[in-house]
């Protein structure tokens, strides 16, 4: 399995949550738990740094939030130099009387000091260091694993997709098994938060077998990754198999309702207890979608939104997106069942007026996200399903010319070969 993860523990990314949750007006309600939090953070791990960022008259991006006193900077400040003095010192006398893996170690605790109070800056610039004097693979992977967790906290998603590029790289020379997984689990969140939702579903669900990155996130919000982009990206069958039927997420989802729990699964499920509440409107979310009871689904989502969308960092970006997506995913469900369908009856299905459907309906029809077309005179909608053989022909055109013209170029480089042989 190889060695256990280093440099782990830091930065704390439920304080990025915490921040979000105090830049979001709508989430009013939970500000003052999420301003206790930082503040509590701040003092026990003298997070100058943050307190700058967070609560400076003019810089800090929550001075309406968070209270600025100089004097209590000054105070984390003097004790930031004290330590990293210490440090330095430790550094120094390593370098100068002991070997290359005790150098390595205080140049570790360094990079992990400036992790903690949250310093992006001056933790990857000595993230990089450590990572020229770090002789192992698999310590190399947990600096650029660091280095992503410090990139996400300041949702620097350029940074993290380069990142987990360089981390790819290094596990493709020889990672452990338990390396690979934690990447799987980064390149999930990541990809999630960039909207590739397609993308993201087999890494998330895959992760959740194997799931140790609870530095990036609990147990029970990976399950309400992977369960949401499995849901709006996978295919009927797959659906059903890797997310209906995944006895891990049946092991969260299911236990909300007295679902069937295998003893292995026991011990996961009463580490969350805490962080699993409002979960049985994801659960009714999946099986109304699959059970095409399109008036509780209608209700699922909407309560799924409140309670998960809008409140989660990673989610709330793509609020809007998604939500748009599960409606059409939805519709067009309905809609491959049949020819023509009464417009007020497919209103009824899903618990709303016929004005409203025509509405949303109207925003999908033109870019062709549905194949149907609302005849208002007759109350009907007609489907259209795209003609596949004449869609296969044109493939196939398309991909002939394609040949025809890489012929004619290696004919051409064949007869000037042959001429410069002549």
């Amino acid at each position: 399995m190889g060695s256990d993860p280093q440099y782990a523990s830091y930065p704390n990314l439920l304080l990025s949550q915490h921040i979000f949750t105090l830049r979001t007006p709508s989430l009013s309600a939970n500000h003052p738990a999420a301003n206790k939090a930082l503040t509590a953070s701040i003092k026990e791990a003298s997070q100058a740094p943050l307190y700058r960022y967070l609560a400076h008259p003019t810089d800090g991006i929550l001075s309406s939030e968070i209270v600025w006193d100089e004097k209590y900077y000054d105070e984390l400040k003097k004790g930031n130099d004290e330590e990293l003095e210490v440090l330095d010192t430790e550094i120094k006398e390593s370098d100068e009387k002991a070997g290359e893996s005790e150098v390595v170690e205080a140049m570790g605790k360094k990079a992990e000091f400036f992790a903690r109070v949250v310093d992006k800056e001056r933790a990857l610039a000595a993230y990089e260091e450590l990572y020229i004097k770090t002789p192992t693979l698999g310590a190399k992977i947990d600096i650029v694993l660091a280095i992503i967790r410090m990139e996400m906290f300041y949702d620097d998603k350029a940074g993290v997709k380069k990142s987990v590029e360089r981390a790819r790289r290094l596990i493709d020379t020889g990672g452990d098994w338990d390396r690979r997984n934690r990447l799987k689990s980064y390149t999930g969140l990541h990809l999630l938060s960039c909207r590739q939702y397609a993308e993201a579903a087999p890494l998330l669900l895959d992760s959740l077998s194997t799931f140790t990155s609870t530095e990036i996130c609990s147990y029970s919000t990976l399950v309400l990754y992977a369960v949401l982009a499995g849901t709006i990206s996978l295919n009927r069958v797959d659906f059903k198999a890797k997310v209906i039927d995944s006895a891990e997420v049946l092991a969260v989802l299911g236990s909300r309702s007295g679902g069937a729990v295998s003893a292995g699964d026991v011990e996961m499920i009463d580490a969350e207890t805490e962080d699993t509440e409002g979960y049985s409107s994801l659960e009714s979310l999946v099986n109304s979608l699959y059970l095409c009871e399109y008036k509780s689904f209608f209700v699922a989502l909407a309560d799924v939104e409140e309670l998960f969308l809008s409140r989660d960092r990673i989610l709330a970006e793509h609020k809007a997106w998604y939500v748009r997506e599960m409606r059409r995913r939805a519709y067009a469900q309905l809609l491959e069942s049949y020819r023509v369908v009464g417009l007020e009856s497919m209103a009824n299905a899903f618990g709303v007026s016929v004005e409203w459907l025509d509405r949303d309906l109207s925003k999908f029809i033109p870019s062709k996200k549905l194949n149907c077309t609302i005849d208002r005179v007759n109350g009907v909608i007609e489907t259209n399903r795209p003609d596949d053989k004449n869609r296969q022909y044109q493939d196939v055109v398309k991909q002939g010319d394609q040949l025809l013209t890489k012929l004619q170029k290696f004919g051409q480089a064949v007869r000037l070969r042959g001429s410069e042989r002549a």
